[in-house]
């Protein structure tokens, strides 16, 4: 009977630790939603909208990957190899070469301007980069949408 009860145990405590991440995540999300269309990036925590940014995604003959995707990797600063070495500050990669960072060409912001990437107006950048590296790139999603 108790190695019946011990064998219960181990099982329930199991399935707590294969269920609970999944939970703790949703609970604990911070999501960016890119609306591709609008040229709009809106950053949610515990569902609450913490702010609301223009953004410059892919211009004509580019792309920005649509999906849902969590950050790989994040960089405080980042220079691109494939694009003449140009500053990425803020930089969170979420699918390959493609990632939110920080630009100076505000005034593109709110049009499609860029390479691929979702770029941000610098201190925005730094304000999602801190919020990702507060709740971890686990509990981050990245939505980018039409």
């Amino acid at each position: 009977m108790a190695g019946t009860r011990r064998f219960i145990a181990t099982v329930a405590a199991g399935l707590a630790l294969w269920t609970l991440p999944a939970v703790e995540a949703e609970a604990a999300s911070l999501i960016a939603r890119v609306d591709v269309a609008a040229q709009k990036m809106t950053v949610s925590r515990y569902g609450k909208v913490l702010h609301e940014w223009p953004v410059s995604t892919a211009a004509a003959g580019y792309t920005t990957p649509r999906g849902e995707y969590r950050p790989q990797r994040i960089h405080k600063m980042w220079h691109s190899r494939t694009y003449d070495m140009a500053p990425m500050p803020f930089a969170v990669f979420y699918d390959r070469g493609w990632a939110v960072h920080g630009t100076s060409a505000v005034s593109r912001l709110g049009s499609p301007a860029s390479h691929g990437c979702v770029r941000l107006a610098t201190p925005n950048a730094e304000i999602f980069y801190t919020l990702v590296r507060q709740v971890g790139p686990g509990n981050t999603r990245i939505i980018v949408q039409d």
